[in-house]
């Protein structure tokens, strides 16, 4: 699944979009109240929305592993963490300081997922390559494997597909005539998938390796330059950012590290 190739974020340098990403994230490091990230969140979730012209379903189903690791990040902070009780059974015990650490974990986990998502939709595997050897600099050894790890991502869910599909041919069905979700045969499809990325990966090293790369100088066939519009964009995201922090500051929402200790 990828966004549309005419979107305003696919036109982007794809260096510039992951610089971008690495630094939110960085800033998000340093932020542990809740109101802060929800407000990101909500900034970064309309702009993907808006730049991407991805469907909203797609967008839902791809939040679904992010949710489900901010959901585990706010349960364990919620009641493990000490502060002021706000809720107890038994041995379990929810304190306000858990919620809201916990609270802010789960939002900064969609924040980055959010850009992630956005990311991997508007960015072309081969650009991408292009353009981290251009820009960031990096040698064609160091790229090729970005590509060659990106292109393994998106062929995942094919492969998961055609190894469930298998299994179909063997396994037991349900009595609606689907296949089982148990966890020992999930666990088995994931292991299944584990094999062959880990085949094709090798296959990929030494394809990889038998065009000598790295050995001696190469050109560029297809460059990707960076546009003022991806200095706009780029100024954008940091003013954005930057007046976030700012006004969260000024209401006295945003907390660092001290809200880890208090």
């Amino acid at each position: 699944m990828s966004a549309a190739p005419e979107s305003p974020l696919a036109r982007r340098n794809p260096t510039v979009k992951l610089a971008l990403l690495f630094v939110v994230s960085l800033v998000l490091v340093f932020i542990f109240d809740p109101v802060t990230p929800a407000v990101l969140y909500l900034l970064a979730l309309t702009a993907v929305a808006a730049s991407t012209r991805v469907a909203p379903t797609t967008l839902a189903l791809l939040h679904i592993p992010f949710i489900a690791f901010g959901l585990g990040l706010l349960l364990v902070n919620a009641l493990s963490r000490p502060g002021e009780v706000l809720w107890s059974a038994g041995p379990l015990r929810v304190t306000v300081e858990g919620l809201s650490v916990g609270g802010s974990l789960a939002l900064r986990t969609l924040v980055i997922g959010v850009l992630a998502i956005g990311f991997t939709l508007s960015t072309d595997g081969v650009k991408l390559m292009h353009s981290l050897h251009q820009q960031a600099r990096l040698g064609p050894r160091v790229t090729y494997a970005v590509l060659a790890g990106y292109r393994m991502l998106q062929e995942m869910p094919r492969e998961w597909r055609t190894i469930r599909q298998a299994h179909a041919v063997r396994a037991p069905l349900r009595a609606d005539g689907s296949l089982p979700r148990n966890p020992r045969a999930l666990g088995r499809a994931a292991f299944g998938l584990l094999v062959v990325a880990l085949r094709k990966g090798e296959r990929m090293a030494q394809s990889l390796e038998s065009r000598g790369l790295g050995l001696s100088p190469r050109t560029t066939w297809r460059t990707v330059t960076v546009t003022p519009a991806d200095g706009f964009m780029a100024g954008g995201v940091l003013a954005v950012l930057a007046a976030v922090l700012i006004l969260s500051g000024m209401l006295g929402f945003l907390e660092g590290f001290d809200a880890l200790v208090n």
